[in-house]
C-alpha cells in the first residue's frame, strides 16, 4: 500500500509531498510521492492530508471505559475508592472485556496504535484477548492489589503473582509480538512490601517483561506511603525493585530533587497525563525538569472517568500549555518536544523497538488525518498543527503492523456498533454509571 500525504516521519522530519510504502508489516520506503508513485506502480494508493506515526498511549485504563462520566469533580483517593474500583469489582468477565473493546476502538479511530495499559484485577484475561482481537499493540497486565482494596479486588500476593505469571507464559507475545507484558503493582498504597517485591523478582525472570504501576500522582498517596514506611515513594519504590529502564511510573506529579535524581540515574520512564493531573486537581507535574535531565517522558490519557477521553491529541496540546503556565515560559515543551514524547517516547516506554516513527524497516503503525477542515486551513507548521490544532476525529485512517484497524468510521475486523450496544447494557448494569441507550 501507499500512503501519500504531507508525511511526518517523526517532529523533525517532512516530506511536503510525499509517501509511506507498507509492505506486510513493516515500512518499506519514505520519501517523494512522484518517486514512490513511480517505483510502486501496483501498490494500492490512499490520499491524506497528513501522513503520520501512530500515536502511543503511554497509560491508559481501558477497561475503565464503561465508567466515563461516573465520578466527575471528586478528589482522586475519593475518585478511585468510592466509584471508580467499585465499578471494577462489579464488571464481571464479558463487562470486562467490553469495556476493554471499547476503549481500544476509541483509540483506534483517534490515532492511538499502542498502548501501555493498567488493565485490572479480575478478568484481566479477557482484556488481553479483546486486546489481540481488536487489533491495537499494547504493553498491559492484570493488575496486583493486596491491601486497603475493595474486597472483591483484594488478593493474596503470592496467588496474583502465580496468576501474573500464567498470563505472561500465555500472552507475552501473542499476536505476532504485538502483545506484550508487564507486571502492574496498581500503586504502592493498595500493595505489601511481599507483592512489591514480587512485582520484580516476577519480571526479572521473564524476558522482555515490564513493570508499570503509579507513583506519586497524590499528596494524599504519598503521605501514606511515608507513614507505612518512612520513605519518599519514589525511594521506596526503587527500595523494593521498582525503578529502572524496564519501569513505568505512571504521573509522578510530586517529586523532590532527589527522586527526580534517582529517576534520571535509573532510566525509568515517566508519563505524563496532564488532563487526568487538571481534573483530579492533583497538581502540575514538572515534565520540563525531567526532560532537561534526560529523562524519557511518555504521554498517556489515563482513564475515561479521570479525562474523559482517550484522544491523544488532546493530551498533546494539554501537555503543551500546561508546561507552558507552569514555567510561564511561551518555550517551555515546543510542539516538537510533545509530539515526541506523544509517539516514539511512548514507544520507548512501551519497549516496542523500531515503533514510534516512520522509516524504512520500521513496523508499519500509521495513520492518515484529514486536513480538509476549516480549522486546518492554512497549516504553516505540520506539527505544530498536529499538536495544538488536531483532533483525534480528524483521524481518517489508522494502520497497526501494516493491517487496517480502522478506516474512515469502519473497523474491518470488529463490529463496532454491536461493541458498543454491549457496552451501553452492561454500563446500565453498574451502579452509579449513566446509559446512554
Amino acid at each position: 500500500m501507499l500512503l501519500t500525504g504531507t508525511v511526518v516521519a517523526d517532529a523533525e522530519t517532512v516530506v511536503d509531498d510525499g509517501g509511506v510504502v507498507v509492505e506486510g508489516d513493516r515500512i518499506t520506503a519514505v520519501g517523494e510521492r512522484a518517486d514512490l508513485a513511480e517505483a510502486y506502480p501496483d501498490h494500492e494508493h490512499r490520499e491524506f492530508g497528513i501522513v503520520a506515526p501512530g500515536l502511543v498511549g503511554g497509560h491508559v485504563h481501558s477497561v475503565q471505559s464503561l465508567g466515563r462520566g461516573i465520578a466527575d469533580d471528586t478528589e482522586l483517593l475519593d475518585w478511585l475508592f468510592e466509584s471508580v474500583l467499585p465499578m471494577e469489582a462489579a464488571l464481571d468477565a464479558d463487562g470486562m472485556a467490553v469495556a476493554a473493546q471499547l476503549g481500544y476502538l476509541e483509540c483506534l479511530e483517534s490515532g492511538t496504535t499502542t498502548v501501555i495499559d493498567h488493565l485490572s484485577v479480575n478478568h484481566a484475561e479477557r482484556a488481553i484477548a479483546a486486546a489481540g482481537e481488536t487489533g491495537i499493540r499494547a504493553r498491559l497486565g492484570k493488575v496486583l492489589m493486596d491491601q486497603r482494596s475493595p474486597a472483591a479486588l483484594e488478593e493474596d500476593a503470592t496467588a496474583a503473582l502465580a496468576e501474573s505469571e500464567r498470563l505472561i507464559e500465555r500472552y507475552h507475545g501473542a499476536y505476532d509480538d504485538r502483545i506484550r507484558y508487564a507486571v502492574t503493582p496498581r500503586f504502592a498504597v493498595s500493595c505489601t512490601e511481599e507483592c512489591l517485591r514480587g512485582a520484580r523478582h516476577l519480571a526479572d525472570r521473564h524476558d522482555g517483561v515490564r513493570i508499570h504501576t503509579h507513583a506519586s500522582e497524590n499528596r494524599g498517596e504519598i503521605e501514606t506511603v511515608e507513614e507505612d514506611t518512612g520513605m519518599r515513594n519514589l525511594h521506596w519504590l526503587d527500595e523494593v525493585g521498582l525503578t529502572g529502564e524496564d519501569v513505568v511510573l505512571a504521573h509522578c506529579v510530586w517529586t523532590d530533587e532527589s527522586e527526580r535524581e534517582l529517576l534520571a540515574e535509573t532510566g525509568t520512564h515517566v508519563t505524563h497525563c496532564p488532563s487526568s493531573n487538571m481534573k483530579l486537581a492533583s497538581g502540575i507535574a514538572p515534565i520540563r525538569d525531567y526532560v532537561d535531565r534526560g529523562i524519557n517522558v511518555a504521554l498517556g490519557n489515563d482513564g475515561p472517568p479521570c479525562n474523559n477521553t482517550l484522544d491523544a491529541f488532546t493530551e498533546m496540546r494539554q501537555a503543551s500549555l500546561l508546561g507552558k503556565v507552569d514555567d510561564l515560559d511561551p518555550t517551555a515543551l515546543p510542539a516538537t518536544t510533545v509530539f515526541e514524547m506523544a509517539t516514539r517516547n511512548g514507544a520507548r516506554a512501551a519497549g516496542f523497538e523500531k515503533v514510534g516513527k516512520l522509516r524504512e524497516g520500521w513496523k508499519a503503525d500509521v495513520v492518515g488525518i484529514d486536513t480538509d477542515l476549516t480549522r486546518a486551513t492554512p497549516i504553516h507548521d505540520v506539527c505544530s498543527h498536529l499538536v495544538y490544532a488536531a483532533h483525534g476525529d480528524d483521524v481518517a485512517f489508522t494502520m497497526v503492523d501494516g493491517r487496517v484497524r480502522y478506516d474512515r468510521g469502519d473497523f474491518p475486523h470488529v463490529d463496532a456498533d454491536a461493541v458498543r450496544e454491549r457496552a451501553r447494557e452492561h454500563a446500565a448494569a453498574i451502579d452509579g454509571a449513566p446509559s446512554q441507550a
